[in-house]
């Protein structure tokens, strides 16, 4: 009769190390994944020096969020409100940030939008204009809040 260790198949040691790093790199990973922020694919816009100085001149008034559901029967947020320009200078064009909360109190989805554009006519000093901002892709993850708003990029008409 054979001895115990004879009988024991014997794993080539690399390769047993090589299976240990996969599976603590994957572990490492999937944490990492987990505490990411949601990213929508959209970046996040970042103002020039001159924009951030403006910014005190700008105020977002009168925002509202309403659900409603479009003709392919999907949900539809719309948060509609008012910007004001209170400085002495037209704006171009204006691009907000959107950060939707889940119910953990972590942001689970952020975009860009822009509620000035560039392409129409430029918001002059003490205009005040409506905006309205859709959003069909949400995640289920979202707390179904307001989510928080921010000024991301100024550009000022020539």
């Amino acid at each position: 009769m054979a001895s115990p260790s004879a009988i024991r198949p014997r794993f080539p040691v690399p390769l047993l190390v090589s299976g240990v790093l996969l599976v603590v790199a994957s572990v490492i990973v999937g944490v990492y994944l987990a505490h990411a922020p949601a990213n929508t694919g959209t970046a996040q816009p970042s103002a020039s020096a001159e924009a951030k100085a403006y910014l005190p001149n700008l105020r977002l008034s009168d925002v509202t969020m309403n659900a409603t559901e479009n003709f392919m029967k999907q949900q539809v947020v719309e948060i509609q409100g008012n910007i004001a320009n209170m400085g002495p200078r037209s704006i171009q064009s204006i691009t907000v940030v959107c950060y939707f909360a889940g119910v953990n109190g972590g942001y689970v989805h952020q975009e860009s939008v822009p509620i000035v554009q560039s392409k129409g006519s430029p918001l002059k000093p003490s205009e005040i204009r409506k905006f309205r901002l859709p959003f069909d892709s949400l995640p289920d993850t979202w707390n179904q809040a307001l989510p928080r708003i921010v000024i991301g990029q100024i550009t000022f008409a020539r």
